[in-house]
């Protein structure tokens, strides 16, 4: 009889005991979970204000094709990386014009992901040193021109640069898209060392083309 109470007692406990940890488990209260975080979207761009490497302080390095400066290429004849202290940039200290001794052209290659539309933004001023007074140059998206440009120099001065602020819109149709400015200043039997001058480019996402209704070009 003693042994049977004994067992009695000890279901009794044994069930008790779950009895308690259902509860406790029941009234826990779990881990809040995370919460997402506002996020800027950076730019799929570098080094749009031709920062690295760094220019000599008041005075120039000319590059030619196939040299680099930073994660841009020269794409033809020359341009000058152009230090802080020249003249006035529109961005940080350094600057690109993009004529060395004659029409050159500067390009960079990014990611993008295909269907999404992107907004490419800079800043042009020109070379006041010499003629042309009007500078020329185009943009080109995977090597379509998407947009062309001009800068009138007259009057403009190292101070007062008077850089223009243009944007333009593509689409991207690929992984990878290269967005090259090209200098058209000057000609081969005339050529100009004194052309467009770059800077504060910058390339964002805005949207993917299904949201947005109304599709930019296909570049």
């Amino acid at each position: 009889m003693t042994t049977h109470r004994a067992r009695a007692t000890a279901a009794a406990l044994t069930a008790l005991a779950a009895t308690l940890a259902t509860a406790g488990a029941a009234h826990a209260t779990a881990a809040p979970a995370p919460q997402p975080r506002a996020v800027s979207v950076p730019s799929v761009f570098s080094d749009g204000s031709f920062e690295t490497p760094t220019a000599p302080v008041k005075s120039f390095t000319t590059r030619t094709a196939g040299q680099t400066i930073g994660p841009w290429t020269v794409t033809k004849g020359s341009v000058d990386h152009v230090g802080a202290g020249y003249w006035a940039a529109a961005e940080g200290d350094q600057s690109v014009d993009l004529n060395g001794g004659q029409a050159g052209g500067v390009a960079q290659t990014f990611a993008t992901t295909p269907g999404t539309r992107y907004r490419v933004t800079y800043s042009v001023a020109g070379n006041y040193s010499a003629g042309p007074a009007v500078k020329t140059g185009r943009v080109l998206v995977n090597g379509d021109e998407a947009q062309s440009f001009s800068f009138d120099s007259t009057g403009k001065t190292a101070v007062d640069m008077g850089y223009s602020t243009e944007s333009f819109e593509f689409s991207a149709v690929v992984p990878q898209t290269t967005l090259t400015f090209d200098s058209t200043t000057g000609t081969a039997a005339a050529p100009s060392a004194y052309g467009p001058v770059l800077d504060a480019v910058s390339v964002t996402p805005e949207c993917c083309d299904k949201c947005s209704g109304t599709a930019a070009p296909a570049l």
